[in-house]
């Protein structure tokens, strides 16, 4: 939490931009000094919002501010590395949202495991007519996430990411185990 920082002195001190005559009175020194008091916390964190905006420097309580920018939603129980690598990589999973690769590295995020996705799809071209369709006639998305404890993982949570991310007709099917 941010606020007064006892003995923290200010980039910028009102005392030295007073006029002489006033830097003279104890009275008005002490007076404006108190101002700098309160502006020094101010002035630093201006100075350093750079780290404030970037997600491996932030304080903890500015990630949940800081992944709302990006559109996310943190999870309050995810280990504050988990959360800082979550926000770091927002933008470069968005460009690969509903693709396999897309999802893999969402859930390898978002679990801290190892996530397989296997799609019965398939994109292929033939010179011959009438070839047959690559992959299953029916659409389906098998996903397995491996973790250190299956049992620190919602499966719902992981259920729901794939249902975001996959079609609307394909059927999927989650599996969270050992690693």
């Amino acid at each position: 939490m941010r606020g007064t920082v006892p003995g923290l002195p200010s980039a910028v001190p009102l005392t030295a931009m007073l006029p002489g005559i006033f830097q003279e009175d104890p009275f008005t020194v002490r007076f404006v000094g108190g101002f700098d008091d309160v502006l020094a916390p101010i002035l630093s964190t201006l100075d350093n919002l750079g780290a404030y905006l970037d997600p491996a420097l932030a304080p903890e309580d500015f990630l949940a501010w800081l992944a709302g920018w990006v559109g996310l939603e943190l999870d309050e129980s995810w280990p504050v590395e988990r959360q800082r690598a979550a926000i770091a990589r927002a933008a470069q999973m968005y460009r690969m949202r509903g693709t396999v690769s897309g999802l893999r590295d969402n859930l390898e995020v978002l679990t801290g495991g190892r996530a397989q996705v296997a799609d019965s799809g398939g994109v292929a071209w033939s010179v011959t007519p009438g070839a047959p369709f690559p992959g299953q006639d029916q659409p389906r998305l098998a996903v397995r996430v491996s973790v250190a404890d299956p049992s620190a993982v919602s499966v719902s949570a992981v259920d729901a990411v794939v249902s975001a991310a996959k079609p609307a007709h394909v059927v999927h099917r989650v599996e969270v185990v050992g690693s």
